[in-house]
């Protein structure tokens, strides 16, 4: 088992609740913006943009994807890239079956 010195404790202990701090404000955040009356379409990309920025804290902390290796950190992104366009399909294919619009299409 190899041995870390005290400060290097604490530096991972200060970015550990740096990051619990920001989760807990996005967190008040989304509650806030859930209280203002946003059209559909804005309250749904405001929830999603401070739902990704909250993942991407979790994942690139709490799961130390910050430091892994180049290889990982590329099937991460191929893997969002491909949600996104899977999310994209799903709402041309909804449109098209006569869906109500989305994102004013």
């Amino acid at each position: 088992m190899s041995e870390h010195s005290v400060e290097e404790i604490k530096k991972h202990v200060r970015v550990y609740m740096l990051v619990f701090g920001s989760l807990a404000v996005l967190t008040v955040v989304t509650v806030v913006v859930g209280y203002l009356e946003l059209p559909f379409v804005p309250a749904l990309i405001v929830a999603l943009l401070i739902a990704t920025v909250k993942a991407g804290l979790v994942a690139a902390y709490f799961m130390h994807l910050v430091s892994e290796e180049q290889v990982i950190r590329w099937l991460v992104w191929l893997s969002l890239a491909l949600l996104v366009v899977m999310f994209l399909l799903f709402s041309v294919y909804y449109v098209d079956q006569g869906g109500t619009e989305i994102f004013g299409f």
